[in-house]
């Protein structure tokens, strides 16, 4: 990561707007509940092979969209806890970054998934605002949790160290 200030404010910037803006596996005008559902029952069914889960496509499906919906800002405060690693405690933390106006520019594409047991991955992604790459090749993790693919804390904290001192409690 490059030390210039520039970069680093628009690195911290995405990584707010990540944090306020959790990402849900719903597109707009789809139940929550029901996508959770699906989801949860697919990933649940996929994660039984010790290298990997038994179905790693459908599985890499889930977590893209899984990612994508946490960085979405249009995905509810609630949904984005649901999608992230133990996300109960930080939901004060997303709910105010979902109110900054900056939160409305970041999103994420997701650019490989290999996974490392049946219930984690490493995740690269470019971290996007106003859909131009910030950080691009980023690594982060998913983790099943509760049969969905979350996005891990590991990775939500790795974005906040890169806004100094920031200090977050679960971090």
């Amino acid at each position: 990561m490059s030390g210039h200030g520039h970069p680093r404010a628009v690195a911290w910037a995405a990584a707010a707007t990540l944090l306020l803006v959790p990402a849900t596996a719903c597109s707009a005008g789809a139940s929550a509940d029901g996508a959770a559902g699906a989801s949860s029952a697919l990933a649940t069914a996929t994660a039984t092979r010790a290298e990997g889960p038994a179905d790693p496509s459908a599985a890499e499906a889930l977590i893209e969209k899984n990612w994508a919906a946490f960085f979405d800002p249009s995905v509810s405060v609630d949904r984005k806890v649901e999608l992230l690693q133990n996300g109960g405690p930080l939901k004060p933390l997303l709910a105010a970054v979902a109110g900054d106006s900056r939160a409305a520019a970041v999103s994420s594409e997701v650019t490989e998934v290999t996974f490392t047991s049946p219930t984690e991955a490493e995740v690269t992604y470019d971290l996007l605002v106003s859909g131009f790459p910030v950080l691009s090749d980023t690594k982060g993790g998913a983790v099943l949790e509760d049969g969905v693919w979350k996005v891990s804390l590991t990775s939500l904290c790795a974005l906040v160290e890169l806004g100094g001192d920031l200090a977050v409690p679960g971090c």
